[in-house]
Order: structure tokens, then sequence, then C-alpha cells
């Protein structure tokens, strides 16, 4: 009870920030709206022993207020071949395959495991599980656009809420809160961001989460106004005790299929015992 209401809160928070923040001189004609359906498929053991196969399909609502202050829902469907770790750190607190927007924006999730990343017993490990993941809301503002010299500068903040069932391993069955400062620059064709964020995750009986770093970064290169190719470091400290520190890399690439459609794609390697060994995953975007 204590904890939702300090979730509560936060969301509220936000929306009222926002608002505040927003100068009239900035106000968009009208706001914007997206939505993006995705596929990640992601295998490995995370020092288990035991190879987990996992399939993330989240749906993500995008609302652009103005061309500063933008808001996200995004709702996953998640499937998992065991319950060997728990898919809810496994993927991550506000991880979603947001991708790049068409100014290349920074994605905010991870993939990770460990031996003691899951509830289950190893006698239950061959049970697979599927249902509804943890529902994050996130809200970002540009505080400072991109200039000749300057990058543009966003920070956002993100609650996420504990909508997976833990017992199935879905999720961690506890609101997570935390938030990120993203910088971006484009120079020519040439694209690059980094991405710092902190999250604190909330208490669960049977998981020993712990609150983490996380940085991102990545560079591409414009071959065509339609197709943006883009090499991703991933990395984060360890979510919960036990666990390693976690890395992955992505090779990325998106077409502008027309002025509303983007179809974006990735191909993912892990290089560390708590990163998936392997990962890949496509979106299909629509700007309505």
């Amino acid at each position: 009870m204590i904890r939702t209401g300090i979730c509560g809160k936060v969301v509220g928070g936000l929306l009222v920030v926002g608002s505040l923040l927003v100068p009239a001189a900035v106000r968009a004609e009208g706001p914007a709206l997206s939505a993006t359906l995705g596929f990640e498929f992601a295998t490995g053991d995370y020092g288990t022993g035991v190879t987990t196969r996992s399939v993330y399909l989240p749906l993500t609502v995008a609302l652009a207020a103005t061309d500063r202050l933008g808001f996200s829902l995004e709702v996953p469907y998640v499937y998992q071949s065991n319950s060997a770790v728990n898919t809810g750190v496994l993927l991550g607190s506000g991880g979603q395959m947001a991708g790049m927007q068409k100014e290349v924006a920074a994605m905010n999730g991870q993939h990770g495991g460990s031996g003691s990343m899951s509830s289950a017993k190893p006698d239950s490990y061959g049970r697979s599980s599927s249902g509804v993941g943890d529902i994050t809301a996130k809200a970002g503002y540009v505080l400072v656009p991109e200039g000749e010299l300057m990058p543009r500068i966003r920070p956002y903040l993100f609650v996420k809420f504990p909508t997976g069932d833990e017992n199935k391993a879905l999720g961690t069955g506890a609101f997570d809160e935390g938030g990120a400062v993203e910088f971006f620059k484009q120079v020519d064709r040439w694209y690059s961001f980094v991405e710092t964020g902190y999250t604190v995750q909330g208490h669960s009986s049977l998981l020993p989460l712990k609150d983490y770093f996380s940085f991102n970064a990545g560079t591409g290169y414009e071959v065509t106004d339609s197709l943006l190719p883009m090499l991703v470091v991933k990395s984060s400290t360890a979510p919960i005790e036990g666990a390693s520190a976690l890395v992955e890399t992505r090779l990325k690439l998106k077409y502008l299929a027309t002025g509303h459609t983007s179809i974006e794609g990735y191909l993912a390697k892990g290089w560390t015992r708590s990163s998936a060994d392997y990962g890949s995953g496509i979106a299909v975007s629509y700007d309505f």
C-alpha cells in the first residue's frame, strides 16, 4: 500500500512537472501520436546451467504533447521457456524496444540474469510461462534542443508497475522508479547518442533486487534518408544480488518505409555471465 501510494504520486508528479516545464513558445500545433509493436527474442543460461529462451512482445503508445514534451506507455506480453531466471529482471525496468526514432533516441532496457534471478525451484525449471509483463510509463522533456555545437539533452523519468506475475517469473512483483539523461548529436550523416540513468527497484519478497546504474551509447551513419544503421552498447551494474554487470552490443537497422511507417530490427550479443548469449528483435512503428 505504501509503495502504491508513492508511485501514484510519482506518476502524478510527472504530469504536473511536465505541464509546468512547457513554455507557450515551444508548444506545437497539436499532439503527435505513435504506436509501436515489437518482437524480441533472447536466449542464454544466465549462469544457471539451464538455457532460457524468452519472447517479449511490447506494444508502446507514445504521445508527443509538444515538440519537447513526450509521454509513453508500454504494455508487454511475455513468454519464457522455463523459470530458471525472472523475465522481469531479465528485460529490466523500463526495458522496451522503443528503438530509434527519426532523431535516433536512446533505448533503456537491459538484458541480464544469474543463478539467483528466479524464485522458482530447480525442479520446476522446465515449466514454461506466458502472460502480461510489467507495464512502464515514461515522461521526457527536451531541456536543450540540438544546436550547431550543442547536443540535444533530454532527461526523462519512468515508473514500472508490477503487473507481471512474479510467481510465473514474468515480473518482479515490485514498483520501480528511475530516470536518465539522453544526449544526441548529428554531424552531417553521422549520428550518436549517450544515455546514463539510475533505477530504484522496489522490495520483493522473492528476489534480492538492488538499485542499479545504466549506461547506453551508440553511433551510426545515415546511408540514405530512409536507411539508418547503428551500433549500440548497452550496460548496467547488477540489478540483483549475485548477478554480474550486464554488457550487450547490438547491431541495429532502421528503415523508413513511408512518411508514417518505420521498421527496425537488431541482432544482439551478450558478453557477461548475466547477459543473454544472443538476441534479436523487430518492431514496426506508425505515426498517426
